[in-house]
């Protein structure tokens, strides 16, 4: 009785171990630095993720890609010198759904440094979920110190120029989004799409 007892939860075990492999970590599991083709309206970006030192982030970046969650959202924040923010609105913007937020990685060793991908958060430091935002300077004022940084999670490795062209849109101040720094004309993300690896 105690052996079937045991079976039986060494089963269930399984199950919910295996019904909880949507979290990304299913995507290309044996490849440490995935790429994705992030197709805009402005040009194509390739970026490395890096899932050696930011195995969270990438993970949960890899399910809306998956998802296919990031097609048909927009850039909603552009701050030259500073950052090219998307990945959570429509281009009505209408804010997207989300999975739960993750754990802060910002201190993986990776810096904010000029064209890297990092991800937007809240005040909280564990509140991202899907927003993100690529580099177009060295910031290292969103790096962790005394406190908590911005999770830097890959570089971009193709289109460095594309997001630099976006960092110089014009913007202004959105009375939908109740923002400013939003695109006077939309940046959208056409498509994400996983690359094969090497």
């Amino acid at each position: 009785m105690i052996r079937l007892l045991m079976t039986l939860l060494m089963l269930t075990s399984v199950g919910a171990f295996a019904s909880n492999k949507e979290d990304g970590s299913h995507v290309q599991p044996d490849n440490y630095y995935p790429r994705v083709k992030i197709i805009t309206s402005m040009g194509d970006i390739v970026v490395e993720l890096d899932r050696r030192r930011a195995p969270i982030t990438v993970n949960n970046f890899l399910r809306y890609v998956d998802k296919q969650a990031f097609n048909g959202t927009i850039f909603h924040r552009v701050m030259p010198g500073f950052v090219v923010q998307g990945g959570g609105y429509t281009t009505d913007f209408k804010e997207k759904s989300k999975f739960p937020a993750i754990f802060n990685e910002s201190g993986n060793g990776l810096k904010n440094e000029l064209h890297t991908i990092a991800m937007a958060r809240q005040n909280d430091p564990h509140t991202a979920n899907r927003q993100f935002f690529f580099n177009v300077n060295d910031n290292s004022s969103l790096d962790p110190g005394r406190e908590w940084g911005y999770a830097v999670f890959g570089m971009i490795v193709e289109g460095s120029d594309v997001v630099d062209a976006m960092s110089e849109v014009e913007t202004e101040y959105s009375i939908k989004l109740n923002a400013p720094n939003v695109p006077v004309e939309p940046i959208t993300i056409e498509k994400v799409e996983l690359l094969p690896p090497f």
